[in-house]
Formats: structure tokens, sequence, C-alpha cells
């Protein structure tokens, strides 16, 4: 069998080596754009700009290699949780072994702590219950019997009282004997793994749009260099001065900001979303966040603490006391609670058990709640069991006083102990059917005495009284309601997946604030085709009782439908969704490592409200970002315009490498550091999300950098033509261009802070890295006034009051200008429509 279907593992994921990896990265545009204008500027012999681009490019390869690199591992921290040691029965002997060398067919012994090796059908069970959390996100153990199954009825994880145990599933208390009916890629895990192999993650819309960027710009920029060189060549006649003049245009151009700031901001992003507790795997997949139109959540230990607390008793009278409220005061709701711990473990493991010790303390001080008193111990335990389904412990105090006896299990199950009558069993079942329909787990509550002699070997022997109903939920999380109402006031749709009962899931999606609705359950979701689902999906905000593969279905359905999907989960029945979605989101504490490794973003915290805080890093990302790109595109035009501005006038060149260099120590650290530090516009989360369609940069903001660029260059031409016009020596003329062109920058910066405040508002706003820039700038500018040696450097002449008047006037009138205008775009360059 071993020979013939291979060993119990998931087949080896095609690795890709440093190598390979290395060399996809190095293929990425932005990489290579980083590389190219390193390589052109150390041609040039402008070391400074060739050594940051390089750095910058270094800097990105290895970070996006390292990325990479640990995705590698998903199916190999899989493969590890599917191939645990076991226990199995060959030739009348118990031998153990690695669980890859588990085969069909073999019989596998199954005690407490045990991790299922392979999927198989019980032969035997006693009280066995099983975790299989990982499979179906139910936040409780399932309960097992080794019954066999009947016609029709399809092996899947989850459920009570089945027969089936799944690979990788844990047991949490019990024992049995299992048949192996799969192993390996044919097992539940397996096809999971399968799936997330086949998978191809989402490839970011930032990539997609920066791509296009780079190419329309790098044709532009090409074509200008053309046309600079047969013009200057034609108009002047020295083609080596007009090849140097064409690439020199070329490069002022050339929009080389982009790669910087797109790795600053990303980098800077990562680093502010590491502080609220968010990791960052991917990280284009921030500014994708930012954008995302539907966020589909797990319940359990998402929405959900991932444990177990009573919330509600009930008397056989119908009284109720609910759960957080004060102490137990009357004595029929202590006694309900104490039998509770009573039938619970001594030292719980099973999260319901550790619900009911938590209300120890309760009583007021009275003490009656201990969860064992003086003088008591445990004589013997009655252990659930396929036809009953209930469980009972025998307490003994000193030989006087006989025995306690206290059980819970199945409210019909503790109904046929007590022998109720029919009455009062139709009366209990309504109470708990009301609490079931709240999303509760309910368990029935009763106590017996036994004075005789030995103990019966049936809990059905002892005559019991019905102590009343104990409902139990998980809990929802503090922060979920006012993270769900955010999101709803952003636009982004809730959807909550789960594989928990329908009941449940409506319960919970009540308490978050999501608008639950129609409830789809994986049965109907099974019925329905792709068509029928397509046009369903808008509608429905619940799903319950889902697969794993379901989870993929939805996701894929959202996504075919136009939506940007955000998606949570945890376990490895989550991760080829998680893979699937735009963003992938698990959890850091509880989550699988396959879940962590599909997933682009991690919560440290597992708390659904740093989801929110991811949505808003993620928009003001997304608005510095196109501010930064707006200001790149219009600060290219003015100094192309200066650089052209000699060819067609006769004056001498203006710009040499110096002044380039110097205005590139503005632009750098502005594009990339002051605009990632704005703050967010005003009612970022009260705005829906951006098209899905939408450009990165639209013609709007095209359009509006273009005239930004345009009304700045008019600026600084009309004063550059004033003084060469006007007699002034080149020295002079180079020095009131220059100036206007570095106050015509900062400008720029002035304009493009903020889309939703003015201008004044944007100067007063604190902004350390633009202060910085801003401070040294002037103080270059004053000391070249002033000190001879700086002024030789700059090739520059003594600027007279008249002149820095005339620069100041100028360089004042086009940005009331342009905020004149501003309020005209505003709606387009605020909302990023198209």
């Amino acid at each position: 069998m071993l020979a013939s279907e291979g060993p119990n593992e998931l087949p080896a994921d095609r690795k890709r080596g440093l190598r390979q990896i290395l060399g996809e990265v190095l293929r990425e545009p932005m990489l290579a754009l980083l590389l190219a204008g390193g390589l052109i500027y150390l041609a040039l012999g402008d070391l400074h700009e060739a050594l940051l681009l390089i750095v910058f490019a270094g800097f990105s390869i290895v970070v996006t290699t390292l990325q990479e690199a640990r995705s590698e591992r998903a199916l190999a921290a899989l493969r590890d949780l599917g191939s645990p040691r076991a226990l199995v029965i060959r030739d009348g002997e118990r031998i153990r072994i690695a669980g890859r060398d588990v085969v069909r067919g073999d019989l596998v012994v199954l005690n407490e702590g045990d991790r299922v090796p392979a999927d198989g059908r019980l032969l035997r069970c006693d009280g066995l219950t099983a975790d299989e959390a990982l499979l179906t996100g139910e936040s409780v153990p399932v309960a097992k019997s080794a019954t066999t199954p009947g016609e029709g009825v399809t092996p899947r994880p989850g459920g009570d009282g089945l027969p089936f145990v799944w690979s990788g599933t844990l047991v949490v208390r019990g024992s049995g004997i299992a048949l192996i009916t799969a192993t390996g890629p044919r097992s539940e895990m397996g096809r999971i793994g399968l799936a997330l192999h086949a998978l191809e993650p989402e490839v970011p819309r930032l990539k997609l749009q920066t791509q296009r960027l780079v190419f329309w710009f790098g044709a532009l920029g090409a074509s200008a260099c053309v046309l600079a060189i047969l013009l200057y060549g034609f108009l002047r006649g020295s083609w080596l001065d007009a090849a140097l003049a064409g690439i020199a245009l070329g490069m002022s151009m050339l929009p080389e900001e982009f790669p910087v700031v797109l790795t600053v901001f990303m980098a800077m992003g990562a680093m502010r979303l590491s502080r609220v507790n968010v990791l960052t795997r991917r990280a284009a997949a921030i500014e994708t966040l930012g954008s995302a139109t539907t966020l589909c959540t797990d319940k359990t230990g998402t929405l959900t603490e991932n444990r177990m607390q009573v919330a509600e008793l009930r008397l056989p009278d119908g009284r109720r006391l609910t759960f957080p409220g004060g102490p137990l005061l009357e004595e029929d709701f202590r006694l309900l609670a104490r039998f509770g711990i009573l039938a619970s473990a001594e030292q719980p493991v099973d999260p319901m058990e550790v619900a009911f010790h938590e209300l120890t303390g309760m009583d007021g001080g009275s003490g009656l709640l201990d969860h064992r008193p003086d003088g008591w111990s445990l004589k013997r335990h009655y252990p659930l069991n396929p036809s009953l389904l209930a469980m009972s412990h025998a307490w003994r105090g000193n030989e006087d006083e006989g025995h306690v006896i206290a059980s819970k299990g199945a409210p019909e199950a503790i109904g046929e102990l007590c022998g109720l009558p029919d009455e009062d069993m139709a009366r209990m079942r309504a109470q708990a059917d009301a609490m079931a329909e709240n999303g509760l787990r309910v368990l029935g509550v009763a106590e017996a005495r036994w004075n005789g002699g030995d103990l019966p070997p049936d809990q059905r022997h002892f005559e019991f009284r019905f102590l009343g109903l104990a409902g139990l939920a998980d809990p929802l999380r503090a922060s979920v309601p006012d993270a769900v109402r955010q999101c709803r006031e952003a636009g982004i749709r809730i959807v909550m997946i789960t594989g928990d009962y329908p009941p449940t899931a409506r319960a919970i999606a009540d308490q978050a604030g999501i608008e639950a609705g129609e409830v789809l359950s994986g049965e109907d979701l099974g019925t329905m085709s792709d068509a029928d689902l397509a046009a369903r999906i808008g509608s429905v905000n619940v799903f319950a009782r889902i697969m794993p593969e379901q989870k993929l279905r939805l996701v894929e359905a959202l996504k075919a439908s136009g939506e940007i999907v955000a998606m949570t989960g945890d376990g490895v029945n989550d991760a080829p969704s998680l893979k699937s979605a735009h963003i992938g989101i698990a959890m850091g504490k509880r989550g699988t490592d396959v879940a962590r490794e599909a997933a682009s973003i991690v919560l440290l915290d597992d708390d659904f409200g740093s989801i929110v805080t991811g949505i808003r890093v993620g928009r003001r990302i997304h608005d510095n970002l196109r501010k930064a790109l707006a200001f790149i595109v219009a600060v290219h035009i003015p100094i192309a315009a200066l650089a052209l501005l000699p060819l067609f006038t006769g004056m001498p060149l203006l710009l040499a490498p110096i002044h380039i260099a110097f205005i590139e120590m503005i632009i750098d650290p502005v594009c990339s550091l002051a605009f990632e530090a704005e703050k967010e516009e005003s009612r970022l989360m009260q705005r829906p999300p951006r098209l899905p369609d939408a450009p990165l940069f639209s013609r709007w903001m095209v359009g509006w950098s273009a005239m930004q660029g345009i009304v700045a260059a008019l600026a600084i031409g009309s004063v550059t033509l004033y003084g060469w016009l006007g007699g002034m020596e080149a020295d002079r003329v180079r020095t009131i261009a220059f100036l206007s062109l570095v106050l015509g920058v900062l400008g720029l910066v002035l304009v493009n802070r903020s889309y939703s405040a003015s201008v004044v508002r944007a100067v007063l706003r604190p902004n350390l890295p633009l202060a910085v820039v801003a401070g040294v700038v002037f103080a270059i500018l004053a000391v070249s006034q002033v000190a001879a040696p700086v002024a030789e450097l700059f090739r520059f002449a003594p600027a007279s009051g008249s002149d820095l008047a005339l620069v100041a006037a100028t360089g004042l009138a086009s940005l009331v200008l342009l905020e004149m205008v501003k309020p005209l775009w505003r709606k387009r360059l605020f909302e990023g429509e198209t």
C-alpha cells in the first residue's frame, strides 16, 4: 500500500531556489528602473545619485527576496502538521511509527492529546471528542461515536455523533481505534494542500499600475530625449552637444523618484502597522487593503474570543440569569451552576468545562461554588456514549453522606435521565430551542443521590432531578462592534463565513452589527450553480456550515463580481481562500503556520479592530502616494522647461550638474519622506472605497499635475526671460532663474500636501521632514548670496532686493493661482474618480 499510494504526506512543492527567486525579483519593472537609473547616473559621473538609486534597489531586492523565500515554507508547514507520529496495530501488536508511514487500512490507536495522522473511521470509541477547528472553524470540540454511518452520509469534518476522524485534528478527550481510509493528498488535509499548491497569489494592483506608469513615463522621457537631440542638432549644428543636452533633458524628465517613493512608502507603512500589531508580509498589500470593498471574516477567534463562556442559566420554571452580570445570589441558580461545575473535569481542557469552572467565586463569597468541596473526592466518571449524550460524575464526601451525582449533557439526554413527563420535556425543549436561536450551545444539568453500596455501572440507574439549562457562547470581542461600524461607514461590506451553525452565526452577526438578513448554509451553497451564486453573492452577508473548498468558491465569486476582497482566517481550512483573496489576513496568536504563510498580512494580536487600523493606514498611504506622484510629475515640467529654454532663446545653459543635484536634494526627501509623513485627509474613513478599476494615477491627476507644472514653468520662465531681455549678465539671470525654480518646487509641495485643506492650513500643519528640508535649502541659498566660494560653486551673482522681490512675488502669484483652481479639481482628486 505504501508503494502504490505513497507516503502519508503532501507531495513536495516545486520549491524555488534562491537563484530563481532572485531572478524573478530582478525582472520587476520598478527594480529594473532603479538599477537602470543608477547605471545611467554612474555613466554621467553623478556618483551620489547613482549610489542612492542602487542602494534603494539593493534594499528592495533583499526585502522582496526574503519575503518570497518565506512564502515557500507554506506547504512545508502543512506537511509537518499533517504527519505526526502514530500508534498503529499491525499483526496484533501495537507499534509507534512515523506519521508518513501510515497507510490506508491501518488500525490507529487514538488517545487524549494525540494528533490524528490520517483520515479514518472509528471502530471503537470511548468518550472520544476531537478539536476540528483547523478544518471547520467550530469553537468547541465535537463528540465522536463508533456507529455505522447511515446511507447518504458524506464523510465531512464537523458535527457531533459521527464516526469519522480527520488528519491533523486533535483528540481532546477519550480514546478510540480508527480504520484509516485516506492518507496524504487523498485526505481532507491533503485536498486543502493541493488546492493551496495550485493557487497563484493575486497580483497586487499597485504592481500592475506602476508597471503601466513606468512604461508611459519611460516612453515620454525617451521621446523628449530624441526631440531635444534633433532640435539641438539642427538648430545649433553640434551633434555631440545635442547628444549631451538630450541625455540631460531625458534625465531631468525621468521620474526616477517613482521606485524610491514606492519603496519608502511601503516600508514606512509596514513600520507604522507593526506598531499597532499588524505584520505586513507583502508590502503592496498595505495599499490594496486601503481599497478593499468587501471584508470576509471568520467568526471563531476573529469576531469572537475563541473561548466558551456561560452566557445564560435558565431554571425549569423559566427564570433566567444572563452573563456577564452580578453574583449568583439565588439558591436555585447557585445549585444549577454548582452541579455544572461538579459534572466537569477537575482540571478542565474542554472549553465548555472551563467555562463552568469560571463561575467559581460568583456566589457572593459563600464558597458554595468551589469546584470541589472540602473532603469530597471523585469516585466514578460516566462518559458520553452514542446512545446517551450525557456524562456524570459521582462524588463522595464522608462515609455517612453517600454519593452526590452531577450530570450534564444534551438537553434531550438529561431529560431522559430525569424521566421528565412529556409536558415538561416539551417545555424544556422549547426553552433550549429559544436559547439556541440566540446562538448558544445548550446543556442540561441534573443532580442525583446514591446511598446504596457500590455505584451502578450505568448512569441511567440514578434517579436524577432536572436543575435547568446552561447556555454557552463564544463571546464577541469588545472591539468588534465599533470596528464593524467604521467599516460600514467606510463603505466596506462585511461578510461572515463560518463553519459554525446558522443560529450561532446569525446571533454573532447581530451582536457585531453585521446585517445578517438571509443566512446561506454550506448545504444550500452545494446545490447552487455558479450563475445562481453570482446572482446572490451581493445580497447574502452570512454564510454558515461552510466547508474549506466553499470558502474558496465564495472568495472567487466575490472577486468575479468586481469586489476587492480581504479575507481573514486562522486554520488550515482558510489557507486557500487567504491565498486567493486580494488581501489575505491571518491571525498571529492562534493561527496555523499554513494560514500565516498563505496570508499577506498577519494580526499579531488577533484583534478584528486592527483590520480597521490597517484599512485606515492603507487609505492614507494611497492618498499620500498619489500626492507624491502628482508632485513628481509636476516638478519635472519646470525643470525640463528651464533646461529647454536656452535652446530656443540662445541664452547660455542655466542648469549645471550642481544645480540638478541641489534640486534633487529637495525632491528626493520631500516626495518620499515628507509626503509619507502627511496626516490623513479629513473624513478618510467616511468616504467609500475607490472604484476597483480606478487607476493609481488617473487622467484627472495627470491633468492636475500638468497644470501645476505648466503654471510653475510659466512663472519661472517669465522671471528668467525678464532678466535676460533686460540685459542682466548670465550669472545673475541664472541666480534669479534658480531661486524661482526652488521657490516653485516648494510651492508645488505646499499645493499637494492636502486636497481637503487650504494652503494656509498646509503651511501651519507640522511635518518634520519637510521643515528640515526647507530649512537646509534656505540656509544654503542664503549662504550662496553672501559667501563667494559657494556663489562661485553655483555660478551665482548677488541678487538685488528688487530681484528677490520679483522672485517672491512671482512664486506667490503662482501659488495663489493654483490654490484658486484646486477646489475645481478637489472632488476628482480627493475621491479618485475616473
